[in-house]
């Protein structure tokens, strides 16, 4: 492939299909997805043809993964099972961060910390839903698991491990809770089938019927379930 058609694709993939195709993923991954017979001199003058939207879609993601900064102000918003709730600031608090009816209450000697802070409450809060949802669809369903682990992770939402620990990250707390139980749903049906086979999504559809829709939900707003952008 010539030098600047590499640039612009990161795979090509051949498959049955009559027409060639490119996606733009939302991390600015390219695709090619190509007929089995198409001439290499085809799908390259075909990438070459369409450079300009390529790098106007890639220029859009990356805009779109640049983290803004916290500034962890008076009325900044922050998510939690899918609801924005704006946050304020306390002279006088014990407590470096708390929830009531009206929002979240950082206390005014741990701004500088904040986001430490924040997530240390993130993970708190992530370890009593995810463990109350897990223990309702297990029982529900009759899944036996070993344990349940939090974790850190930026992009995985969720795993099962060969032994049953499940993993969540605590970002999908912020999600809304239809969404967390897909996740759920999603690592449970793991400790019965271990790829993603037709069989698999089978197994999560029976559990789940409009799972499609907390899935789409994860993929145009994952990005928002951070401490480092505005949601």
């Amino acid at each position: 492939m010539p030098a600047s058609g590499a640039a612009l694709v990161d795979q090509i993939i051949r498959s049955k299909r009559k027409t060639i195709a490119i996606i733009v993923h939302q991390d600015g991954k390219v695709i090619v997805r190509a007929p089995l017979r198409a001439p290499e001199r085809m799908i390259h003058a075909f990438i070459e043809s369409k450079s300009a939207w390529i790098n106007e879609k890639k220029l859009q993601s990356a805009q779109r993964a640049t983290p803004a900064p916290r500034k962890f102000a008076e009325n900044e918003k922050f998510l939690l099972l899918g609801r924005e709730i704006p946050l304020r600031l306390a002279q006088s608090q014990r407590a470096a961060l708390s929830l009531d009816e009206s929002g979240f209450c950082l206390a005014a000697k741990a701004q500088t910390r904040a986001k430490v802070v924040f997530e240390q409450w993130y993970k708190a809060r992530a370890a009593q839903v995810l463990a109350e949802r897990v223990n309702f669809f297990a029982k529900q369903h009759g899944f036996q698991y070993q344990k349940i682990h939090i974790s850190s992770a930026r992009t995985r939402w969720g795993s099962c491990s060969s032994r049953g620990t499940l993993s969540f990250t605590w970002r999908l707390v912020m999600a809304p809770l239809d969404v967390v139980d897909y996740v759920v749903l999603h690592e449970l049906a793991h400790l019965k089938i271990k790829n993603h086979s037709p069989v698999f999504w089978a197994e999560v559809a029976r559990l789940m019927p409009d799972y499609k829709r907390q899935r789409e939900w994860l993929k145009k707003n994952g990005q928002r379930l951070t401490l480092e952008v505005e949601a």
